[in-house]
């Protein structure tokens, strides 16, 4: 049986920056990750194998979801759920199963969270039927860490001041932005036109080569839900796995399955059993486990992990582990600007493809409304439409009739999708709350095929959301107004997008209502750690990545004080 000083589940946001430090301080560090390891060179431009294809998540057959969706109310004005597999529906819950995660395949948004994020209860209030609460850590905690993912990771951008910004220790960002679309200063004018603040946005994605290893953005226009070639992309595994193995204290086991974390007699845990690529099982001894899986996976681990301390699950003696999971609230819109309108150096720029938009907006963050109230905001990302030109087609095929188009008609559609206009979009993120409706559970019924029942996910959101999410939207396309753009429109939605999930074991001083503590240690197992986004107990309203990624160097520092 192997033994390691730390035995780290999982290799995205979480995993990878706690391999990094613990390895390059000496200490001996095994990587547990389920998905394969695929490098620079095996990544393409395949939007068959991106968006088509189950490549980078597992088959459903193998694995999957069962997924309780809001279905009505009955005579009581009590909630109804209907429950479905995600093998029968395709609704994919799964995203970047493979070394480096989901970070592989981000658009690699990378904003900070702001100080009044962690007291959002105190600065903001109770909200009816939400489970806010405030952060046990503050913003000067994680700022630090926010300064080193930059660095280590490699941001790029501008730092531009504005009312909503929040405290830097560092004046810039240590890499130059990346290049930018010519449809910035469309954005520009617009949002200068109703006294908005545009603001460059800053990305985990490098400019220019920094190594061998490393190199700049190629421009390709395929990123977000695409691995990166060239290294650009500030994803765990290049920016950090890579590092921590070729520091010689770092290995990693790629295809392989944890099923459990074995606890003795006393809670602590002193194995995790795996089954390997050979369908072999096996177990690993380590001093300390970080857990790191991505949200719904963490907790669906530490409910299988049963031991004589944790009859329950591994954490989950106040039946916590699961409860108040989140997702990303919002929504997004469009418009479209065609090249007829615009004289021929204007429409030339239009068509440009490659760079990036870079551009956001903050000033909706925090609202004074007066049916709102003082209330959490959001914010506003611009970007090109992707263009996938598989997904392209496939949405003009249908008529104003709702039926299928065919010959002729077809082809003129397809013509000018393609060739006659830009599209640009936005996307809303805002708190997702939450709520007694939105948590991960074990299905006895359901099992993988490594026999491990699967989880079971209920996704219920909270109106609030969509009252924040509406406010936003109906602001965000009198921008676009004010661009002069064409077939304006936009929605907000519930529904969750998987690919940004956090919570499920939150991490707080009293074990009554958390999973963790402020150390995301789990309460009563004192060598075992949860570092992906599970832990984060209300989300804010920018992408997760930045986040888990800082809060991960800062929980490394503490195992390193603790070993």
């Amino acid at each position: 049986m192997s033994q390691y000083d730390v035995c780290i589940i999982g290799s995205g946001a979480g995993g990878g920056p706690v391999a990094y430090q613990l390895s390059l301080a000496g200490y001996t560090v095994l990587v547990l990750e389920k998905g394969p390891f695929l490098k620079q060179n095996d990544y393409y431009k395949d939007e068959l194998a991106c968006c088509r294809r189950s490549v980078y998540t597992p088959n459903l057959t193998d694995e999957f979801h069962v997924i309780e969706d809001y279905a009505g109310k009955d005579e009581q004005g009590n909630y109804k759920w209907s429950s479905e597999s995600t093998l029968d529906s395709g609704w994919d819950f799964w995203n970047g199963n493979l070394v480096g995660g989901a970070t592989n395949l981000m658009s690699g948004f990378f904003h900070r969270l702001k100080p009044e994020d962690f007291r959002l209860k105190s600065e903001f209030g109770e909200i009816k039927d939400a489970n806010v609460v405030d952060w046990p850590i503050e913003y000067t905690d994680l700022e630090p860490y926010y300064a080193m993912v930059e660095q280590i990771v490699g941001v790029s951008g501008r730092v531009t001041p504005h009312p909503n910004m929040e405290p830097r220790s560092t004046k810039e960002f240590p890499y130059p932005a990346t290049n930018e679309h010519p449809i910035t200063k469309f954005i520009d004018h617009g949002c200068e036109a109703l006294t908005l603040h545009s603001l460059p946005t800053p990305r985990a994605i490098l400019p220019t080569s920094i190594s061998t290893q490393r190199g700049g953005c190629q421009y390709s226009g395929y990123c977000g839900s695409y691995g990166c070639a060239s290294g650009a992309k500030g994803s765990s595994r290049e920016a950090l796995i890579n590092a921590a193995i070729a520091s010689g204290n770092c290995s990693l086991q790629d295809r392989a399955k944890v099923t459990r974390l074995i606890s003795d007699q006393t809670g602590k845990v002193i194995h995790a059993e795996y089954i390997d690529k050979h369908n072999q099982t096996k177990t690993v001894q380590a001093k300390i486990f970080v857990v790191a899986c991505q949200a719904v996976e963490t907790s669906r681990l530490l409910l299988s992990s049963i031991g004589p301390k944790h009859q329950q699950g591994l954490g989950n003696q106040y039946h916590q582990v699961g409860k108040n999971m989140l997702f990303s609230a919002g929504g997004s819109g469009s418009g479209e600007f065609y090249y007829d309108d615009y004289n021929a150096e204007q429409a030339q720029q239009l068509k440009i493809r490659g760079p990036f938009v870079n551009r956001y907006l903050q000033d909706w963050y925090f609202i004074n409304d007066k049916k709102l109230g003082r209330a959490k905001g959001g914010t506003v990302e611009f970007l090109l439409s992707h263009p996938n030109p598989i997904n392209r087609a496939n949405g003009v095929k249908w008529g104003d009739d709702d039926k299928l188009v065919w010959g002729r008609a077809l082809k003129q559609k397809l013509k000018a999708a393609f060739t006659q206009s830009q599209k640009l979009k936005f996307e809303i993120f805002c708190d997702w709350l939450p709520t007694d409706d939105c948590f991960v559970s074990l299905d006895s019924q359901h099992k993988d095929k490594w026999g491990s029942p699967v989880a079971k996910l209920r996704v219920g959101y909270h109106d609030h959301d969509l009252e924040v999410g509406n406010y936003i939207l109906e602001r965000s396309k009198k921008i676009f107004e004010k661009m002069n753009a064409k077939n304006i429109s936009g929605s907000v939605s519930g529904s969750p997008p998987p690919n940004l999930q956090a919570g499920g074991c939150r991490f707080g001083n009293d074990p009554k209502t958390s999973v963790l503590d402020k150390d995301c240690r789990i309460h009563n197992a004192e060598n075992v750690f949860v570092t992906d986004g599970a832990w984060m107990p209300t989300g804010g309203s920018v992408p997760y990545t930045f986040t888990i990624y800082a809060n991960a160097f800062r929980v490394a520092d503490l195992i390193k004080k603790q070993l």
